[in-house]
């Protein structure tokens, strides 16, 4: 008897032990972790992998500060397994296939960069608060299969449409995964798509010719059509990097589509998976083609219906989810002003003034509108 008493007395003071430690100190804070440049999207790696950080006891949706030894710090930002933030938003991110844990902001700029960073400077990381953005964890954390017998069309699975918003002419400008990166098994769908559809220029946001001399010397390329308009000299590749609101971004896009219009369409644009680069070209495209604020929506959540089967009325806190922390950020970075009503006000005005920053002439704005509309 005396033995169960001692055991459920030890097993008592075990429990309040484990309760006490996690009501004081939840998840372990890590100290003095090196760092690396990401320069590609802009950020900074922390060295510590996702299983390594996982282990000390955060979770996705959680509040973190980070600290830097040079005395930069991000208060309050949320840990997310994605880019779940809206754009120059910071985060804390855990991406799978990420060699580490990585801090950045969002769509913006290099946070390396802006925090003053160097290979000498490290990280000190701490919970601020449990599941503080945890909604638009659930929200957002959602994933796709590369399978094309799990869609119901080769549209679907290769995410291509054409564009009918505003005065677009019909039939004319596409959108659409890859044609040439094959690394979602899309490449030879688009492909077909395309060859069926006449496209002939294409304007691709994700690559340089670097890459894209990668994907033709890989063994098993087999996208034949692309190879032949992109030896015709049709497709033109731009290589936009995430940083909605940098004036590189900017200038890419008003070069592309200053080439594009030089030559016949109909016209594919398209990026790697044709959702965020080719959604913010394509809302500019439509925007300054006098589409509403409700065509734009309907235009660019249609990616996700393809992807994930999300519609306003199948999964209605995602999609508005999605829309408020993705599209209507960029959205706001066409507009360029806080205080006008991105539902409600004309875009085409701003889509115009866009260009016109990037260094595109009145004239050829004036041709690209005739070219797409007709």
């Amino acid at each position: 008897m005396k033995t169960k008493i001692t055991a459920l007395l030890l097993t008592a003071v075990m429990i309040c032990a484990a309760l006490a430690s996690c009501a004081s100190g939840g998840p372990s804070a890590v100290k003095e972790v090196s760092l690396i440049h990401e320069p590609e999207f802009g950020g900074v790696y922390i060295k510590l992998t996702i299983d390594e950080f996982n282990s000390k006891g955060y979770e996705y949706g959680d509040s973190v500060n980070v600290t830097f030894s040079n005395g930069y710090t991000l208060e309050d930002i949320p840990y997310y397994n994605g880019y779940y933030t809206a754009t120059g938003e910071l985060l804390l991110i855990a991406y799978p296939g990420y060699d580490y844990i990585k801090a950045a902001i969002n769509n913006s700029a290099d946070l390396w960069l802006v925090a003053g960073l160097s290979e000498e400077d490290t990280a000190d990381i701490e919970l601020n608060e449990r599941g503080k953005y945890l909604r638009i964890q659930n929200a957002r954390d959602i994933s796709y299969k590369d399978e094309r017998e799990l869609y119901t069309s080769d549209e679907e699975f290769a995410n291509f449409r054409s564009i009918d918003a505003g005065s677009i002419k019909k039939d004319f400008i596409y959108r659409s995964a890859s044609p040439c990166d094959n690394q979602h098994k899309r490449a030879t769908f688009v492909n077909d798509l395309a060859k069926a559809a006449g496209i002939a220029c294409i304007l691709d946001l994700a690559d340089t010719d670097q890459k894209i001399a990668g994907y033709i010397s890989a063994e098993g390329f087999s996208c034949d059509w692309f190879l032949s308009v992109y030896e015709k000299g049709n497709a033109i590749p731009i290589g936009l990097n995430m940083n909605f609101s940098s004036d590189e971004f900017r200038m890419k896009i008003a070069d592309g589509l200053t080439e594009m219009i030089s030559k016949d369409g109909p016209y594919l644009i398209h990026c790697t998976e044709g959702k965020d680069r080719t959604g913010f070209v394509c809302m500019l495209i439509e925007a300054l083609a006098g589409a509403t604020y409700e065509e734009i929506v309907a235009d660019y959540m249609k990616t996700y219906e393809n992807y994930y089967g999300i519609t306003e009325e199948k999964d209605k806190e995602r999609y508005d989810v999605i829309i408020e922390n993705v599209l209507d950020p960029m959205i706001g970075v066409l507009i360029g002003d806080v205080y006008v009503d991105i539902r409600t006000e004309p875009l085409e005005p701003y889509a115009k003034e866009f260009l016109l920053n990037a260094g595109m002439t009145e004239d050829v704005i004036t041709e690209l509108v005739a070219k797409i509309t007709g």
